[in-house]
């Protein structure tokens, strides 16, 4: 299974669940859409479906797990494969005192030999192609050095696809949004590990905010992971999929975005404790930087969780924002 990794949206708790992701699918047809950080505990203990399941529209698609106990992880493959992903991650990346605690996330950086049997494990119980996405390091790690080491031992085990974020995280001291403001990004590092490594693909996140930085970046690496931006200001992707896909179909202006969007929303509140503003609260950005931007944030802020709210709320929202010139922001 071949998976294009060039333009990629960030894993990102409580942001990147289903209906965002079929929200950003508006927007770039070709950009790999990534899940938020689900854990083994989750899939092997909790709901499994309301754990896993999306909308075949998402596609392509990656599952991102949280966990260190090879035998876990590799359960966790095995029942995600009914789920046909495009792709599983395993995260060494997320700081928070609650991962630590559970023994996974950044703090694996310090174990490298342990994310090896966790990945050859999973490359063993996977369909899907089994990547790492990872920090340049942790606390007082050296910068390159344990970097290097860390993605020599786990391609030894089988990983070809490094997604780095180019900050270290430190452990102690730092909250979760700190380690993803404080520590400097040092994209130089990731740029090194590419020339070191030419037969390993390797991604880059971090402070990526244009299609122009991605530019740039492409230039040194494989694939660009966006973050936060692409959740803030949603249809900078819009312009994805003719710069970096040569696909020349014309993007959904955002109004066509929204009007994409109804049936879906429609269909959600069927379900049983299905509200808009599971949805709408992922659309808040889509009008960054444009006339009405202020007013749809804030009517939907207040009127999509009133009770018996509709697509009536979207379309009243979507009135207040006038047509203009929807062009993509190339940059």
């Amino acid at each position: 299974m071949t998976v294009n990794r060039r333009i990629s949206v960030a894993p990102m708790m409580d942001w990147t669940d289903r209906h965002d992701r079929y929200f950003l699918r508006q927007i770039s047809r070709h950009t790999l859409l990534y899940t938020e950080m689900v854990t083994t505990g989750a899939i092997l203990h909790g709901g499994v479906e309301r754990h896993l399941r999306y909308n075949d529209a998402e596609h392509p698609v990656a599952l991102q797990l949280g966990g260190s106990d090879p035998s876990d992880l590799a359960r966790a493959c095995e029942i995600a494969n009914d789920y046909a992903y495009d792709e599983i991650n395993l995260n060494c990346g997320c700081p928070s005192d609650r991962v630590q605690n559970g023994a996974f996330g950044a703090c694996l950086m310090a174990t490298p030999d342990v994310v090896a049997k966790c990945v050859k494990s999973m490359i063993s119980a996977s369909n899907a192609p089994v990547t790492v996405k990872n920090r340049i390091g942790i606390d007082d790690q050296e910068d390159y050095p344990s970097l290097k080491r860390f993605t020599e031992t786990v391609a030894e085990a089988g990983c070809k696809t490094f997604i780095v974020h180019a900050r270290k995280a430190w452990l102690k001291g730092l909250s979760p949004k700190e380690n993803r403001e404080v520590p400097p990004l040092k994209y130089e590092l990731v740029y090194q590990l590419k020339q070191e490594f030419p037969e390993l693909e390797i991604l880059i996140n971090g402070g990526i905010k244009t299609l122009d930085e991605t530019d740039a970046h492409l230039k040194h690496v494989d694939g660009v992971m966006i973050g936060r931006e692409a959740y803030q200001n949603p249809y900078v992707l819009a312009d994805v999929d003719r710069r970096f896909y040569g696909d020349d179909a014309k993007p959904l202006s955002r109004h066509q975005v929204v009007e994409a969007m109804l049936p879906y929303i429609e269909e959600h509140l069927k379900e049983e404790h299905g509200t808009i503003g599971h949805v709408t609260r992922h659309m808040l950005g889509l009008f960054q930087q444009m006339r009405g931007a202020k007013q749809w944030r804030r009517y939907l802020s207040e009127n999509a969780h009133r009770k018996g709210a509709g697509t009536e709320v979207v379309r009243e929202a979507l009135a207040l924002v006038p047509e203009q010139d929807d062009e993509v922001l190339s940059a």
